[in-house]
């Protein structure tokens, strides 16, 4: 029907392996920067919550992911009892321990 177009896209010159290597370069630029900047530092954040999670013992005056700050009287595998408050005790599991208090008589 339209011969000229047809035409048209067959002069189409074909892309050579360094051109199409151009293209992919700002991808690749971009998932270095990424890396860099969000997954590496993720990465050593987790790295360091693991190893604390694993240096936890009784004694440790701890904070969970909702904010309860108790010290640590038993430990059971995945499973930790915390004393909130003269004769309170709650049960959480390890991984919900975000952090260690620092205290000054430690």
């Amino acid at each position: 029907m339209f011969p000229e177009t047809v035409l048209w896209a067959e002069a189409a010159p074909a892309q050579t392996t360094a051109a199409s290597l151009g293209g992919m370069m700002p991808l690749v630029l971009i998932f270095v920067i990424f890396y860099f900047l969000l997954i590496r530092p993720q990465q050593k954040q987790v790295k360091i919550h693991q190893e604390m999670l694993a240096s936890l013992k009784k004694g440790d005056t701890v904070v969970t992911s909702g904010g309860m700050i108790g010290t640590i009287v038993e430990m059971k595998n995945n499973e930790l009892t915390l004393k909130i408050a003269d004769n309170v005790r709650a049960k959480f599991t390890k991984s919900s321990v975000t952090a260690l208090v620092k205290n000054d008589n430690q």
